[in-house]
């Protein structure tokens, strides 16, 4: 069973989420982890830049992708060989990892860095105002996997069910932000 993460820490996130969209001055879609990552001055390698016999080494640590410290700097590290749209999903994913300051690996850490990544790279206030309905253009505008729009589709649904009747403070944020999207 999924690690379920509390409403008000799912609220928080939410918060963390806008404040770097603001601070890195990210206010396009679609949103690249790369992009984050970069103006977060994290390192990014590709398993590709290693010699094939550590690419073992790289898989049994993950098949997508893991982020280190090394001396006072981040290394995200991503298995290059999958589809753009979970590349994308996997540098943000360590992006949260990072931003959200997790110091060992927990499935509450776990639950934070895929809910930090899901809400990151398609805002359900952005999906509501430019209207999509279904996982096909929602991938396509957000440049997601099918899979991963699927889901942002379904928390789109609930955010509709549970109170987008009045945006949040950091929904009207978010709005001013990509201002020029909606």
């Amino acid at each position: 069973m999924a690690f379920r993460l509390s409403d008000s820490r799912c609220e928080e996130i939410k918060e963390v989420v806008t404040s770097l969209l603001e601070k890195l001055d990210i206010s396009s879609i679609p949103i690249h982890g790369f992009e984050i990552a970069s103006k977060l001055k994290i390192i990014v390698i590709p398993y590709s830049s290693f010699p094939k016999e550590k690419l073992p080494i790289l898989l049994k640590e993950s098949e997508d992708g893991f982020s280190v410290k090394y001396n006072n700097q981040w290394y995200i590290y991503y298995n290059n060989k999958k589809g753009y749209g979970r590349i994308n999903n996997t540098i943000t994913h360590e992006c949260g990892h990072i931003v959200l300051d997790h110091t060992e690996e927990s499935e509450l850490a776990e639950a934070e860095a895929k809910f930090f990544a899901k809400y990151t790279l398609a805002l359900p206030v952005l999906i509501h105002k430019i209207k999509y309905s279904e996982p096909s253009a929602i991938a396509d505008r957000f440049d997601i996997s099918y899979e991963a729009a699927g889901y942002a589709l379904s928390y789109y649904r609930k955010w509709l069910r549970y109170g987008n009747a009045n945006y949040t403070p950091y929904e009207e944020r978010q709005l001013m932000l990509f201002k020029d999207v909606v």
